[in-house]
Order: structure tokens, then C-alpha cells, then sequence
């Protein structure tokens, strides 16, 4: 028997290191048998999409970024797609959900609406008009002003990130389905 220099078997050293092979490569086949896939890998079974927004709207931007490294092709107009997302609404509040002793605001819930609907080119909606709406807290700091207008901002890209990841999961999910 050949022992290490920490007084352990190397026989026993290479069955555990097979064994946390084994078990990566386990776990790494259960992930891939049931779909899992990392988040901003979205394929569309879609040769063109077009995707658009009833005045200017940073999802279907974001969701245009998401989809340039597939191999679903972005169209300018819908005659051309097999498929439209169309953004029908994008729009951000802010409430005061609780105030100092002196009146002021110390607290907001902010909030993105995102309403969308999503049909293929022969007309079949996949998805009818749905509405998501995501919501944040922020805890205001009257003596940073700066810092809290940078947390509200960066606030409202998690939410217009997380909308964006949720509207092409769905895409995807509907025609996984049928």
C-alpha cells in the first residue's frame, strides 16, 4: 500500500476522486434529462421573430439584445416573421409605503407593469394579452439622495432584466407545450 505524505491511502485518495466524478456526472445528466438550461441561453423554435412595442420600450429592447447570438433571426417587420412579441404597455410607479416621524417618505414600493401578447404569423396567439407585474422595495435615505436615486435605478434594470427573462421563458414554454 503506497501512503501520501498526509498518512493516507492514494488507493483510497483515487476512489474518492472517481466517486465525485461519478457524481458530477450524475447530477450534470439529471440536469440536462429534464431541460435545465442556464438562464440567457433562450432558443426560440422561431426562424424570424419580430418584436414589437407600441412606443419605446427597454424590454423589447433587452429582449432584441437577449435573442442577437441565436439562431432565431430579429425582423423589422412582421410580414417577414414567423412569429410577433408585441410590448403593449411598460410602465414604472412608485408609492410611499411608509413615512418618518417627521412626514417624510422613508420607504417606496416600486413597481414595472409590462403587458405583451404573442402570436405566430398564421395568427394562432400563443400567448394572449398577459400582464407581469414585478415589484421592489426601496428604503429611501434622505441624507444620500444620490446613492438612494442610483438603488431606485438599479432597482428598476433588475425588474425591466427580470421581465425580459420571464417573457422569453414563456416563448419558450408555450411551444415546448404544443
Amino acid at each position: 500500500m503506497i501512503i501520501n505524505k498526509l498518512g493516507r491511502s492514494l488507493a483510497l485518495e483515487d476512489a474518492l476522486k472517481n466517486t465525485v466524478k461519478f457524481a458530477a456526472c450524475i447530477v450534470i445528466t439529471a440536469l440536462a434529462g429534464c431541460g435545465f438550461q442556464l438562464r440567457g441561453s433562450y432558443e426560440l423554435p422561431y426562424k424570424a421573430l419580430h418584436v414589437s412595442a407600441m412606443g419605446s420600450s427597454i424590454i423589447a429592447s433587452q429582449i432584441r439584445r437577449e435573442l442577437t447570438d441565436t439562431p432565431t433571426k430579429l425582423v423589422s417587420a412582421s410580414k417577414d416573421a414567423n412569429a410577433t412579441l408585441t410590448i403593449i404597455e411598460e410602465r414604472r410607479d412608485r408609492q410611499i409605503l411608509s413615512l418618518s416621524g417627521a412626514g417624510r417618505a422613508v420607504e417606496y414600493e416600486l413597481r414595472l407593469a409590462v403587458s405583451y401578447q404573442f402570436v405566430e404569423k398564421d395568427g394562432t396567439v400563443k400567448i394572449p394579452t398577459s400582464q407581469l407585474d414585478l415589484k421592489r422595495i426601496l428604503v429611501y435615505n434622505e441624507r444620500q439622495v444620490i446613492a438612494s436615486q442610483q438603488e431606485e435605478a438599479l432597482l428598476y434594470q433588475d425588474m425591466e432584466r427580470d421581465a425580459t427573462g420571464q417573457i422569453l421563458r414563456r416563448m419558450i414554454a408555450v411551444n415546448r407545450n404544443n
